[in-house]
């Protein structure tokens, strides 16, 4: 079967970055919607939101916080494909048990740069949020954003919602290792076969879609944990008070916020780094042989994913 991962290491930064440009807006739109004041709503819905940023921020608006997880890419993709590569191996066996425990050992790891990562995101996404230029500018960049919140709290403070994350990203990149693992297996994506890159494409984005849809009500808690405090105002005393104060004030259907912006961005990002895949490999099979070996999946984070 044909595998996406030669030895060289640049492949995961260009797919990554290649995710980053194109899912960073939806995940901007879906991060305000999860945070709005219920009591008085800045945006009515995913299109809305999308329109409002755009005429009132400029399109340059959807890209605040950028900065954040093009910094971490590089760390994330290097502890998520070493983590779940050698706990594969330790596990002996590639069967789709192995592969949600190796994946969710990975996204296990990965939250010691993903929750700082985005924290610094959350925080410049809701940073003027509504002007065209910027009244008070809280924090220059992602790296400012960080650098002052830990002279006001310290670790503790960019750790802001380490265990959400965890809670997050552990099951999630297991079951995005396991989607993968099942959908390529199942339409058997062979190098020979002509039709294997819209394969590829296809398992990506059905990965992505799982992946997302198995935690996304804990990634409405995280981002709620992480935004918490913006303004001077602190809400919540942790996860089980945000969940009650959540559900409480707004209703089931709170722990759904900005889910069309997320499944909208989780199938076109995971497309466009397997089409970035898809290219490198290509230029890599003019310049030497690629061996046969088991497919390995596209990470997309941050979210994660």
């Amino acid at each position: 079967m044909l595998s996406p991962w030669p030895t060289n290491k640049a492949l995961p930064q260009s797919e990554g970055a290649a995710g980053v440009l194109v899912g960073h807006p939806f995940d901007t739109v879906k991060v305000r919607l999860q945070v709005q004041n219920v009591e008085k709503p800045l945006y009515r819905g995913t299109f809305h939101c999308f329109q409002s940023i755009i005429k009132q921020e400029s399109a340059f608006g959807l890209y605040k916080g950028i900065g954040s997880p093009m910094m971490g890419l590089t760390f994330i993709n290097a502890l998520v494909f070493g983590v779940q590569g050698n706990t594969l191996r330790a596990l002996g066996k590639d069967t789709p048990l192995n592969q949600f425990l190796a994946g969710s050992a990975a996204g296990a790891i990965q939250c010691i740069i993903c929750c700082p990562m985005e924290l610094a995101k959350t925080r410049m996404q809701l940073q003027g949020t509504g002007e065209y230029k910027l009244k008070t500018k809280n924090y220059k960049n992602s790296l400012d954003c960080l650098i002052k919140i830990y002279q006001k709290e310290g670790l503790r403070g960019i750790n802001r919602g380490m265990v959400s994350t965890f809670i997050r990203e552990t099951p999630s990149f297991g079951f995005y290792f396991l989607t993968y693992d099942l959908m390529t297996r199942y339409l058997g994506c062979e190098a020979e076969d002509s039709y294997v890159i819209p394969k590829l494409l296809f398992s990506g984005g059905i990965s992505g879609i799982v992946s997302w849809l198995s935690t996304y009500p804990m990634d409405v808690i995280k981002s709620r944990l992480q935004a918490d405090g913006v303004g001077g105002v602190t809400q919540y005393n942790g996860i089980l008070d945000c969940v009650r104060k959540s559900y409480h004030e707004e209703g089931w259907r709170v722990f759904t916020r900005g889910l069309t912006s997320t499944l909208l961005r989780a199938f076109p990002v995971n497309a466009a780094t397997f089409a970035t895949v898809t290219v490198f490999l290509m230029y890599m099979r003019s310049e030497d042989d690629l061996r046969e070996c088991e497919p390995g999946p596209v990470i997309q984070q941050p979210s994660s994913l």
